[in-house]
């Protein structure tokens, strides 16, 4: 006869292939070793979890993300945490707006992985809810694992063999304070266009539109022939079928696996006066690893580490 353990939580998949809800767990409370195990594996499964209705406080926030690894400071470029927690990124339009000079909900709300520019890129990211508007301001997330296991083989076996430059693209913040601060202590890594997930062994297609959007990204290959190979990996990522869109109301988290996932932040808001403010917490990542075994190679800037 054999035995079954009781499932600690309840996760409900929330489409085909990326994310699920949550269910059955307060992360107010401390939680044994046990529930933290099944939030993992979920994780790993789903790319993206979502709690709704957990109403955490900062001192809440950082300690349920400890839970899970060492957490980074907020940002490699925030300057203004709030007190007494270096480890939380304020999400906050209101701010992008006086120091990016910007009517910007996020700090980018493109297809992203966040801050691929650092050698070892975050684990993860956990986000939870302030104030949100009456409507719009969703988040969707995309699996670059699902998006590389249905490339044609021919493509996988490019991606493969690809490395690709990942930046901050100036640009976009010419002329801000924020752009200032990037000009200041520039980030540049070269990363394999496949990742190979150190606790899952899966691949991933681990292209960042705002981190890899200029020609010349694709290591070997001309301007050119960066720009079409990179679209067509961008088209790939973006397809609906690998996403999930949520929905966010006051005190819900989402908890995403950054070797594994892209994100698209609101664009639907600049043109309304809503406020939207969250609040983000990062676990520190490792030096993602290609399909050849090879580690991404540094070029400028230092590991982002955590405490």
């Amino acid at each position: 006869m054999t035995s079954r353990v009781q499932a600690l939580i309840d996760v409900r998949p929330s489409s085909g292939h990326t994310g699920a809800e949550i269910h059955g767990v307060d992360l107010r409370e401390e939680l044994d070793d046990a529930t933290v195990a099944e939030i993992r594996s979920a994780l790993l499964t789903w790319k993206v979890v979502f709690f709704r209705d957990q109403n955490l406080d900062h001192a809440q926030h950082v300690a349920f993300g400890r839970r899970f690894g060492r957490l980074t400071p907020a940002h490699p470029y925030e300057s203004t945490p709030p007190e007494g927690f270096p480890e939380i990124l304020p999400v906050d339009r209101r701010r992008y707006a006086e120091f990016v000079g910007k009517r910007k909900v996020t700090h980018d709300n493109g297809w992203h992985t966040d801050v691929t520019a650092l050698v070892n890129p975050p684990a993860g990211s956990i986000l939870r809810a302030d104030v949100v508007p009456p409507y719009g301001g969703d988040t969707a997330w995309t699996n670059l694992v699902a998006a590389y296991q249905a490339l044609p083989e021919p493509l996988r076996t490019l991606a493969d063999s690809l490395r690709a430059r990942h930046s901050f693209n100036l640009q976009v913040f010419d002329g801000s304070e924020y752009g200032k601060r990037i000009a200041s202590n520039p980030l540049v890594a070269i990363h394999p266009v496949v990742r190979v997930h150190p606790e899952t062994g899966e691949r991933a297609l681990f292209v960042s539109p705002s981190f890899t959007a200029r020609e010349n990204e694709i290591i070997g290959l001309s301007a050119r022939q960066s720009h079409r190979v990179l679209e067509l990996f961008y088209e790939q990522i973006a397809r609906p079928e690998f996403t999930v869109r949520f929905r966010w109301n006051p005190g819900d988290i989402a908890f995403w696996d950054n070797r594994a996932t892209a994100h698209l932040g609101p664009s639907d808001l600049g043109h309304l006066d809503f406020d939207r403010v969250l609040y983000r917490v990062t676990l520190e990542g490792d030096v993602p690893v290609g399909v050849d075994g090879a580690e991404s190679e540094l070029v400028a800037g230092q590991p982002f580490l955590g405490s």
